[in-house]
């Protein structure tokens, strides 16, 4: 792998342009530097809080098969202990109006979807009705959960796809900007379905929508300060650098405003700069005599050094886009008012990170990166932002599709405890009929590959049966009838 190619994925897995240098002047795959230590990289001059984050953003996981193939014959399998297990469960605590709707159902013998049953329980917990009353609801929900039930036999699949993908060929191309928020944008229509269901890693327009807890709820300068500690503020935010040629240094020129507003200090910067291995040791605070501004910054090269012209150009680049704060990948971080509630919106997206700020209200984060809250939260969380995301993505198009049909698809891409696309590297390309799969993508392909290994297609789904002009085995079809003509010697 080329170097550029290596700086141009570590910047891709959240790692720094400037650290990435570092890295790929000692390291040539990724994958060395997964296999290396947090020491190693200390060594090459990187902060030992940095270099936690590379490794864990680079990963084992993303190790090469070699390294993987050592492990495995290194350490073998009745070599390593079990790991104890242990078993969670947070049982949820039923409200008096759930438990006497659900006394109701038992008494009555019917059956009814508890979602459906805290649906109600919420909808009338402030209302006072009788029994009476209470038993007529339960009894007519139970009727439209029965009347809504699929038919056995039914081409459930095949009518979740019609009833998602035709709505899509109604869909705009549209942007659809956040109300009240007009300089943050997400990507909204048949672009967001298409990211969804494709199971995309990184959203075109990552974005979070983050609530608030205590006085920053209320306060809207105290949410602003809870909006600083999650936006990235890099040096040239909040101070100017200038270059001067004649004693070989660099002034770095804080903006006393923009810091008081970032809440960073000429110490913080003083501390973060020497991080920076191409300054370290180079950085100090003093007065500047043509602008007798106590607190000024000076970066002042060793006269020794070769090159001096060179050296502080590289200095320059090395500190322009210092990060002095923030939560990686947040590039915007705006407070939203209303009705007297704050919270942010953000551009980008890190949900992992985020969490970790105080002042948030980390039960109602929202995220639009599905691969994001799969990570940090389990598939489940997953499977219920697939559903959340496509049914928004709908509705604000102004289309009404069942959510059942949605469910269903989140059950087949998340059903393997990991995030797959509905393409051909995901659902579709798994079925196990032939015929199935070549009338999706690549047809040749699949064809010639059949042929090779010598597939056989039993013709049992919808889309081969129609492929070869033969009746699908579901309704009138999922029945074969035989007439059987006897002779007149056995009907005598």
């Amino acid at each position: 792998m080329a170097k550029k190619d290596t700086i141009s994925a570590l910047q891709k897995r959240g790692v720094s342009e400037e650290v990435a240098t570092v890295l790929v002047n000692r390291y040539s795959k990724l994958s060395e530097i997964a296999a290396s230590d947090v020491s190693d990289l200390i060594a090459l001059g990187i902060d030992a809080e940095v270099a936690k984050e590379v490794l864990e953003k680079v990963g084992p996981a993303r190790r090469s098969t070699k390294t993987r193939a050592k492990a495995t014959v290194a350490v073998s399998e009745d070599d390593v202990p079990a790991a104890p297990t242990e078993e969670y469960s947070n049982p949820r605590e039923m409200s008096e109006t759930e438990i006497r709707l659900v006394g109701i159902m038992d008494r009555l013998g019917l059956t009814i979807p508890f979602k459906v049953i805290a649906d109600m329980a919420d909808r009338i917990k402030n209302a006072d009705l009788s029994d009476e009353i209470c038993e007529k609801l339960v009894i007519r929900a139970h009727e439209m959960y029965e009347s809504h039930r699929m038919v056995q036999n039914e081409a459930a699949g095949g009518m979740a796809a019609h009833s998602s993908g035709e709505p899509g060929t109604q869909m705009n191309l549209r942007t659809f900007h956040f109300a009240g928020v007009a300089s943050i944008s997400v990507t909204q229509g048949l672009p967001r379905l298409l990211e969804i269901v494709d199971a995309r890693r990184e959203p075109s327009t990552p974005s979070m929508n983050i609530p608030l807890v205590g006085l920053a709820k209320e306060n809207k300068a105290i949410a602003e300060h809870v909006g600083t500690e999650i936006e990235i503020t890099n040096l040239l935010d909040v101070a100017s650098v200038e270059t001067d040629l004649t004693n070989m240094r660099l002034l770095i020129i804080p903006n006393p405003t923009l810091m008081d507003k970032r809440n960073i200090t000429v110490d913080d910067i003083v501390e973060r700069l020497n991080k920076i291995k191409a300054v370290r040791g180079y950085v100090e605070k003093t007065a500047i005599s043509d602008s007798n501004v106590d607190g000024n910054i000076v970066i002042t090269m060793d006269p020794a050094t070769p090159a001096p012209f060179t050296k502080l150009l590289e200095m320059y680049e090395a500190i322009k886009n210092a990060r002095l704060k923030g939560v990686e990948g947040i590039d915007r971080a705006l407070v939203q008012e209303k009705d007297g509630i704050c919270s942010i919106i953000t551009e980008g997206s890190n949900l992992e990170e985020v969490l970790k700020i105080e002042g948030i209200d980390r039960d109602n984060v929202m995220t639009n990166s599905i691969a994001e809250v799969a990570d940090v939260f389990g598939i489940e969380a997953a499977r219920n932002s697939i559903i959340y995301e496509a049914t928004s993505t709908l509705k604000n198009a102004g289309l009404d599709v069942d959510i059942r049909h949605i469910m269903l698809v989140a059950d087949l891409m998340t059903n393997d405890g990991t995030v797959r696309a509905i393409g051909r590297n995901g659902v579709s390309g798994k079925k196990s009929s032939v015929l199935a799969r070549a009338a999706f993508e690549i047809t040749a392909a699949h064809l010639l590959h059949a042929a090779m290994v010598g597939e056989v297609d039993n013709l049992e789904g919808v889309t081969e049966n129609i492929i070869v002009g033969q009746p699908v085995t579901l309704g009138t079809g999922a029945i074969k009838l035989y007439y059987d003509p006897k002779s007149k010697e056995d009907k005598e």
